[in-house]
């Protein structure tokens, strides 16, 4: 018995891996993001933040360095979330065409994807060296990967590779549009 899967078949799975990916990185952000708001209403909790990534040092220190840093991670899951938001989006809405594989929208998404995996790689890069610039000073930080900024070098080597991709797609839009008007 030969278990083999068709293309369609084959993106409903990674479809609902997308979703799955999709919604772990939401309530991530999203609980990091309410979790550090509700720390302005009642500083006590600092120490109790999401994920167990202790900040109250650097709250005591300064609220200002507190507040960057939280704005870095907030930005940094969300960047995440919205890369597997446009991936979803995408295989939803059946843009992939097997037959046509080359078509502006992918190159479009294609090339979004990568500068999401720039962003997220730029900032996960500067919040790191951010921390440790403060850890420089006396503070206590938390690692890069309880304060989910690690892998920096990853998400650039990933933006680069989907550029690279996005190009190759542009040529083969062009080669495509060239075949398409040949008779």
């Amino acid at each position: 018995m030969k278990f083999e899967l068709s293309v369609r078949q084959l993106l409903n799975v990674l479809l609902v891996l997308a979703w799955i990916i999709f919604i772990g990185l939401s309530i991530d952000a999203g609980a990091f993001i309410v979790n550090a708001i509700f720390t302005i209403v009642n500083p006590d909790v600092v120490k109790h933040l999401w994920q167990q990534a202790d900040l109250s040092q650097l709250f005591a220190y300064d609220r200002g360095y507190y507040f960057v840093v939280n704005l870095i991670i907030g930005i940094v899951l969300c960047t995440k979330a919205w890369l597997f938001y446009l991936v979803i989006n995408t295989l939803h809405s059946k843009d992939l065409d097997i037959a046509q594989p080359f078509s502006i929208k992918i190159r479009q998404l294609i090339l979004l994807l990568s500068y999401a995996a720039l962003l997220i790689g730029l900032f996960s890069s500067s919040g790191v060296k951010y921390a440790a610039w403060l850890a420089g000073k006396g503070i206590s930080m938390p690692d890069a990967h309880s304060m989910r900024l690690d892998g920096a070098d990853v998400w650039l080597l990933m933006a680069v590779i989907l550029f690279i991709i996005a190009q190759i797609f542009k040529r083969g839009i062009e080669i495509q549009t060239e075949n398409d008007l040949t008779i």
